[in-house]
């Protein structure tokens, strides 16, 4: 399997890390950040993903220790569909306190999943399978 990247400028090529299978996503710029400043951050890069696969896109364990942003949809899913010549991705970031972001910063990460197959909804009056006491509660109220 391959994918396609398309570099923005002078992007760094992407890579997988020795022992992991998430690949690291940089900054395209650099960015000048205030705290409750909300940004979408340039990531340099269109990729066309093969077809039946998607991305997800998830911060780094470190991007809020270093930077101080959260990612503001939580994570990003980015379908093969978004594979145009300008389809750069991107970072939609929330500042939490100021900040400068460098050129080239490692904020976030992405893999690639095979899509959710089809499947039926049915509609149930009840489910047969024991209740476990709630949200959160692992069955202890």
């Amino acid at each position: 399997m391959e994918i396609k990247v398309k570099y923005f400028g002078d992007q760094e090529e992407l890579k997988f890390i020795n022992g992991g299978d998430w690949i690291d996503l940089r900054t395209a710029e650099e960015y000048n950040l205030r705290e409750g400043d909300f940004k979408i951050l340039r990531l340099g890069v269109a990729i066309k993903l093969p077809e039946g696969y998607e991305a997800l896109v998830v911060p780094r364990s470190s991007t809020f220790k270093n930077y101080g942003i959260l990612q503001a949809n939580s994570f990003g899913v980015i379908d093969n569909s978004y594979c145009g010549n300008e389809d750069e991705w991107r970072f939609p970031a929330y500042a939490t306190r100021d900040m400068i972001i460098p050129k080239g910063s490692r904020i976030c990460q992405f893999r690639i999943i095979e899509n959710q197959p089809k499947f039926d909804i049915v509609k149930v009056e009840e489910l047969s399978d024991e209740s476990r006491g709630g949200f959160g509660s692992t069955g202890i109220i």
